[in-house]
């Protein structure tokens, strides 16, 4: 069992996971993709779980990302209803496990009926504590950055900001997720190794970990395995090995 070698005083202090691999899944099964997107709610709420269980302050899960509007509609109309079907039925998840939700991206470009939802979730858990749990809905980490340089260009415009005065926190503050840490931890699931416009900037210095378990059978074990393997990494951030001992 990864949990007990798991050392509670040196966790990642931000996990975001690339939830890959659904499609694949019920393909293998002889189902309909629909159905393993279904299935991949059971490892949500059970990774969701783990993570609060052990102490993670920040858990943030790509659920959505601008790219797949363009899949069929017919798995968009599925993702988009299982979203709304899953936030009414988490909600009693988060509040047992004092958890808060957020969500960041292009929010406005959801449905009215899974915004609605949305933002009622995220009101009524908005003073949990235990961890903050971000879904990226309709999220791409380059416009992200297109929307943060346009923000920054129009405030010097305006002369509200100096160009002198852009560094690493300006950026930051006018990122979605100008609220959390950088990530420490990146996992992606079903052994496809890239990055695919998830938190660009956020991953600097992210230790990368790809598991070949597909997202409908992942769970706090594979999670627990993960972060046992992220601490046995060294983490230098530029500097040698003697600098850090």
């Amino acid at each position: 069992m990864f949990k007990e070698k798991i050392n509670p005083k040196s966790l990642p202090k931000h996990i975001s996971i690339i939830m890959d691999g659904n499609g694949r899944w019920a393909k293998q099964k002889g189902f309909l993709r629909a159905f393993g997107h279904e299935e991949g709610t059971k490892a949500v709420r059970d990774v969701v779980e783990g993570s609060a269980e052990i102490g993670i302050e920040n858990l943030t899960l790509y659920a959505f990302s601008t790219e797949n509007w363009n899949r069929p509609k017919l798995e968009v109309d599925t993702l988009m209803r299982l979203l709304v079907t899953s936030l009414k039925k988490e909600i009693k998840t988060l509040l047992k496990n004092d958890i808060k939700l957020n969500a960041i991206g292009n929010l406005h470009t959801l449905p009215k009926k899974a915004q609605k939802e949305l933002n009622e979730v995220i009101e009524k858990t908005k003073n949990n504590k235990r961890m903050i749990l971000t879904l990226a809905l309709s999220y791409g980490s380059r416009e992200e950055l297109i929307h943060a340089v346009k923000d920054i260009s129009q405030k010097v415009k305006n002369e509200e900001l100096s160009l002198d005065a852009i560094d690493e926190s300006i950026i930051n503050q006018h990122l979605y997720t100008q609220n959390l840490p950088d990530v420490d931890l990146l996992i992606r699931t079903s052994g496809e190794q890239r990055i695919s416009n998830f938190l660009l900037w956020q991953i600097a210095y992210a230790e990368l970990y790809f598991s070949t378990i597909l997202w409908p059978d992942f769970r706090r074990e594979n999670l627990y395995e993960a972060i046992y393997n992220y601490q046995t990494r060294e983490r230098r951030f530029g500097k040698t090995s003697e600098q850090i001992s």
